[in-house]
């Protein structure tokens, strides 16, 4: 079982979206070398940059980090084909365009979009989800992680009759104003340590502490006793003897272990991290994969913890387009085919090939290397490892990994704009394009 994968697991954006990568593997019979031209590309992102804030409806997306812009969102509008290891940043597991899942959802399409009341729909993915996830025993939809983690985080307070919260360097939980407080992924990428607009008084009951550092939470914990609501994590960025330390100080303390999954949740196993690590937290977070690629979010725990939300209980929460039944039907249909046999463990085979190809390249080549994987996520800093937290992370040259990742992307390799971004894995990338990826790595690092 892999450890840390440190933080670059974290956060949340968005990506182009190319065909399924299957179809990538005939680009070997072309020469390593051959570049891209970005002219179509570049003029939609400009007139994009005077409609939208920087052009990009989620910030990562708009590439300040490594240089460049992205591309269109569907595939390259230049005709660039490209291996994407972005995957709309996770919830493309079966790869873009399933046609399974697609059709299924023509079908409820045709039936309307949304319709402010229950549906079946959600009962189905509801009893995947809790029979998936062992921490689950009622979960409520949403529209967006953020929104998830919004909700999580007032059902917590709820729950305990408590206000502070301690969460950790380098987690990303959405950016809802109770986060935005020494946040990674995002926030990193743009070099802020919070952001403007976010008043003191939302974060002065958000509590920093350093990840992989249970001794800064054991602090913590007596300097504040009896008023902890909660401790909120991404857990792959930890190892298990954390994790599970942190579950005896929360139960110690009275505390809720929130595990935020909405990265993790069906991607590094079919029950999450929590189910590859063996730790169980009260409430999860989730998003993503059990959209389909659609826009989902939510949040499930205990009974007794869950009953607290309306109309159950007394803690209000609400989303008109939550548990619409296009979500639902692509969640649904995804997760079936994520509960096939061998699913993850294919998933795992690839990222362990491509992350220790890159490695070895690198090493090849002199350069200075982390890599790290869990499932069907993984990533790599260029520093000497293992990275452990946020603050090693920073150590790590960004400039390298800034040409770095435009050398890639101009011979077809589409990694994360952001060197705090984890990379997707998916069932349709074959190993094929793995080993393509890997020499044109080997090409793009004897240049740095």
């Amino acid at each position: 079982m892999k450890l840390a994968l440190a933080s670059l697991l974290i956060g949340s954006a968005a990506a182009f979206t190319a065909s399924s990568s299957a179809g990538y593997s005939t680009a070997l019979k072309s020469t390593v070398t051959e570049t891209y031209s970005f002219t179509k590309s570049e003029e939609i992102f400009a007139e994009a940059q005077t409609l939208m804030p920087g052009g990009v409806s989620s910030p990562v997306r708009a590439f300040k980090s490594v240089g460049g812009n992205p591309g269109a969102y569907a595939w390259d509008v230049d005709g660039n084909k490209y291996i994407d290891y972005v995957g709309t940043w996770g919830p493309a597991i079966l790869g873009h365009a399933d046609d399974d899942v697609l059709d299924a959802v023509k079908k409820t399409m045709d039936k309307g979009t949304s319709f402010g009341a229950p549906c079946a729909l959600e009962n189905e993915l509801a009893k995947a989800v809790i029979d998936a996830v062992p921490s689950v025993e009622m979960v409520r939809f949403t529209n967006s992680g953020t929104e998830a983690c919004m909700g999580m985080i007032r059902l917590c307070r709820a729950y305990t009759n408590r206000e502070k919260v301690i969460k950790f360097e380098g987690c990303y939980h959405g950016h809802a104003d109770a986060f935005l407080v020494q946040a990674g992924s995002g926030v990193a990428t743009l070099g802020l340590p919070d952001s403007p607009g976010v008043p003191s008084s939302a974060t002065k009951a958000t509590l920093c502490a350093e990840y992989n550092n249970l001794d800064a939470v054991k602090a913590i914990f007596e300097d504040n006793k009896e008023e902890i609501a909660a401790v909120i994590l991404e857990p792959v960025v930890g190892n298990s003897e954390f994790l599970e330390g942190i579950r005896e100080l929360c139960t110690a303390n009275g505390a809720v272990l929130v595990f935020d999954e909405v990265m993790t949740g069906f991607r590094v196993s079919y029950g999450g991290a929590q189910k590859y690590f063996g730790v169980t937290p009260d409430i999860t977070t989730m998003g993503k994969v059990i959209g389909g690629g659609l826009p989902v979010g939510a949040y499930g725990g205990k009974k007794e913890i869950m009953e607290m939300v309306a109309p159950a209980g007394p803690m209000y929460q609400a989303g008109t387009l939550s548990g619409n039944p296009l979500a639902m039907t692509a969640g649904i249909e995804t997760m079936k085919k994520l509960r096939e046999e061998g699913v993850y463990e294919e998933l795992e085979r690839k990222s362990k090939m491509l992350v220790d190809g890159i490695v070895a390249t690198a090493e090849k080549h002199g350069l200075p290397i982390s890599g790290d994987y869990a499932g069907g996520m993984f990533g790599w800093y260029f520093v000497e490892g293992p990275v452990k937290n946020f603050q090693q992370a920073t150590k790590a040259n960004a400039e390298t990994f800034g040409k770095w990742h435009r050398a890639m992307l101009e011979r077809g390799v589409y990694l994360a704009p952001s060197m705090y971004e984890a990379g997707f894995m998916s069932m349709a990338h074959t190993d094929a394009d793995i080993e393509r990826t890997i020499a044109i790595a080997d090409e793009v690092m004897a240049t740095l």
